[in-house]
């Protein structure tokens, strides 16, 4: 077990959670504005990235499936186009916002307190166990 590719993953989901922060803000700042449709972050592209890099393959057939990829992307911001909630053409739900703003505080708490075990291992491994 290698704790710092655990590290890096740890990292990568604190990465997507702010990115998460970041657009749930932006839509509730734009909640008024006339036209605006709410963006979302695609947590199916980033778990696919994650298990891309997480499982590594050796393909010893070539009747053996490929399973990996090589290739990282970011996570993508989706607009939803085809809602709309306000007469004003806006699609913000400030009630969607706020449940998906406190799942994702949550969730980036747990991600930090994670982090925060690894570098305590690693703590403890340096300092022999003591």
């Amino acid at each position: 077990m290698n704790l710092f590719s655990n590290i890096s993953t740890l990292e990568r989901a604190l990465d997507y959670s702010s990115l998460k922060q970041k657009v749930i803000s932006q839509n509730i700042a734009n909640v008024d504005t006339p036209n605006y449709k709410a963006k979302d972050v695609s947590f199916k592209d980033v778990f696919q990235n994650e298990l891309d890099m997480t499982f590594k393959t050796n393909r010893t057939d070539s009747r053996h499936l490929d399973f990996s990829t090589g290739t990282s992307q970011s996570p993508a911001i989706v607009t939803q186009q085809n809602v709309q909630y306000n007469n004003n053409g806006n699609s913000v739900d400030m009630d969607k916002e706020m449940s998906d703003l406190a799942t994702n505080q949550i969730y980036y708490n747990a991600m930090i307190e994670r982090v925060n075990g690894q570098f305590s291992t690693l703590q403890s491994v340096i300092r022999g166990g003591k």
